[in-house]
């Protein structure tokens, strides 16, 4: 490989966590009487949970608290923590390179969440550095998460390869510099 660090996205990468996502948000967002369908919520993949809240809340015409329904969602989702199960694939890429290349998790979920999900899948321990939307200016399709990542792990953004599974996450990583791999081909979404 003609790379220095690798990163990774999580939700849809390394963990198969979007069917949970989507059961979580369907489930919070009826109760103020907003649809979102599985297409809107596979095209909004990297968009942090309070921006997506805020985007439906504005369409529907709805007031809400953001940051309450984001964490309502939020916890919906850790319920079906139990269902979430690794993307073969991809965790294979990153066992392989696994002590041979640093390597980090770039996402749009917020900390304590993808820390959970990750320790679900058993390899959070993997990874050098984990870069996270709610700790970054920006979240993707900017740069900014991909960029923090690269500096932590001392890596110049043009020698890292990111894997990604979002066409919003998949412009961040190019916008930094990256060279990205869109794991969508490798797997077949449940």
């Amino acid at each position: 490989m003609d790379y220095d660090a690798l990163i990774f996205d999580c939700d849809g990468t390394l963990a198969d966590t979007m069917p949970a996502h989507f059961v979580a948000w369907t489930a919070t967002m009826k109760r103020y009487g907003i649809e979102f369908t599985e297409e809107r919520f596979y095209a909004l993949g990297g968009v942090p949970t309070k921006n997506i809240v805020a985007m439906l809340a504005d369409e529907a015409g709805v007031k809400l608290d953001v940051d309450a329904v984001a964490l309502e969602k939020e916890h919906a989702f850790h319920d079906y923590l139990h269902q979430v199960g690794r993307i073969d694939p991809v965790v294979a890429i990153a066992e392989e390179y696994r002590g041979k290349l640093p390597m980090a998790v770039a996402t749009g979920t917020e900390r304590w969440s993808v820390e959970r999900v990750l320790d679900q899948i058993g390899i959070r321990d993997w990874f050098g550095f984990i870069a996270c939307a709610d700790e970054v200016p920006n979240p993707k399709p900017a740069p900014d998460v991909y960029l923090e990542a690269a500096k932590q792990l001392g890596v110049d953004p043009t020698r890292c390869c990111v894997y990604e599974d979002s066409d919003l996450g998949i412009e961040g990583a190019h916008r930094a510099g990256m060279a990205c791999v869109d794991v969508r081909p490798m797997y077949t979404r449940r």
